[in-house]
């Protein structure tokens, strides 16, 4: 890249850049408390020569990973990465040190990294004498909306993100009158669900939803094998979870959060980075209210049912200028079902 202009090397790395976040997105479900990173390594004419994402606690970061990949033909070439690479000693060694080791000429990242104790790589990688830059404010945006984004939101409110997901019908029905539910979304959501599971930390329902459904809130694959990333499975609610529940299943990956204040269930998760809450319609109404929902996804179906269960409960709104706000960033169609991911409006 030593001998491209300007304009070229931005555009090439712009490109690896977007890379390096959709790469990043195989860390989701992996890399907790860590943040999911993506990174890939350009030799000095620009080729791709190591890729990478941050491997589970105690594995390797993402720039070690690509620049273990690239070995020696990462000299003097360019490391782009997604977060500022961190400048501590954890469990592994600073990712600063090891660019240095590697012998990169240039650094592009594009989220500063907001942890008082892990910040600070930029800034070594210049003492030293690598070129650094920071992506533009576009792609900055990318990053930080994409896989990255519930670790950011725990780094700046101290709690972990949540996203209430739920699948009704076009008039907002998650049950018809007679309590029957299944399926009112196809195949392709539920595929889609499932999909989302292996991303998440943590997945909760409320005691009712698991009184009435006995849930396993397993990741499955289309034949209905486990797959190989699990979430946590919680059940919210002063209730006892029964020894045979289908929710503890037989890999300790359970709890009850025994509590009715969403506040305190988030506290009792300890230290995670992104919380699905999947049931129903008093759970999803009692997170509103708290203030402690950050994202909706929506699976509509091309169906009206005129009655029955409504997708949520007692939101505490009593009249439309207190309405929860939100603002689509994605929609997609799902066979038949449409889907909506929307994140909260700014008060």
């Amino acid at each position: 890249m030593t001998h491209a202009p300007d304009g070229g090397r931005r555009r090439r790395e712009r490109e690896v850049l977007a890379d390096a976040i959709a790469l990043s997105r195989s860390a989701l479900g992996v890399s907790t408390p860590n943040p999911p990173v993506g990174a890939v390594v350009l030799d000095t004419a620009g080729e791709v020569v190591g890729r990478g994402a941050t491997e589970a606690p105690g594995g390797r970061h993402a720039e070690v990973v690509a620049l273990d990949e690239a070995g020696e033909r990462a000299r003097g070439g360019t490391l782009v990465v997604t977060l500022e690479p961190c400048d501590h000693q954890g469990r592994t060694g600073p990712c600063s040190a090891r660019a240095l080791a590697a012998g990169v000429a240039r650094v592009v990242y594009a989220v500063a990294d907001p942890n008082p104790l892990a910040s600070g790589g930029a800034q070594t990688l210049r003492r030293a004498g690598t070129d650094v830059a920071r992506a533009d404010d576009d792609e900055v945006a990318a990053a930080e909306q994409g896989p990255l984004r519930a670790w950011l939101h725990r780094q700046h409110s101290g709690r972990p993100y949540v996203t209430w997901k739920y699948a009704a019908t076009l008039d907002g029905r998650v049950a018809a009158a007679d309590g029957t539910s299944r399926w009112i979304t196809g195949p392709d959501s539920r595929r889609h669900v499932h999909g989302r599971r292996q991303e998440i930390d943590v997945v909760v329902v409320g005691s009712g939803t698991f009184a009435a459904d006995d849930p396993s809130l397993t990741a499955r694959s289309d034949d209905g094998a486990l797959t190989d990333r699990q979430p946590l499975r919680a059940v919210m609610g002063l209730a006892p979870v029964p020894p045979g529940a289908a929710v503890r299943g037989t890999d300790g990956r359970f709890r009850h959060l025994a509590t009715r204040d969403p506040a305190e269930a988030l506290a009792m998760l300890g230290d995670v980075q992104h919380v699905l809450v999947e049931g129903g319609p008093r759970l999803a109404g009692a997170f509103l209210s708290a203030g402690l929902v950050d994202e909706v996804e929506a699976y509509i179906a091309p169906l009206v049912l005129g009655g029955g269960r409504s997708a949520v409960e007692e939101a505490g709104v009593g009249t439309l200028t207190d309405a929860h706000g939100f603002e689509v960033r994605e929609s997609a169609t799902l066979g038949r079902d449409v889907y909506l991911r929307m994140t909260r409006r700014p008060a």
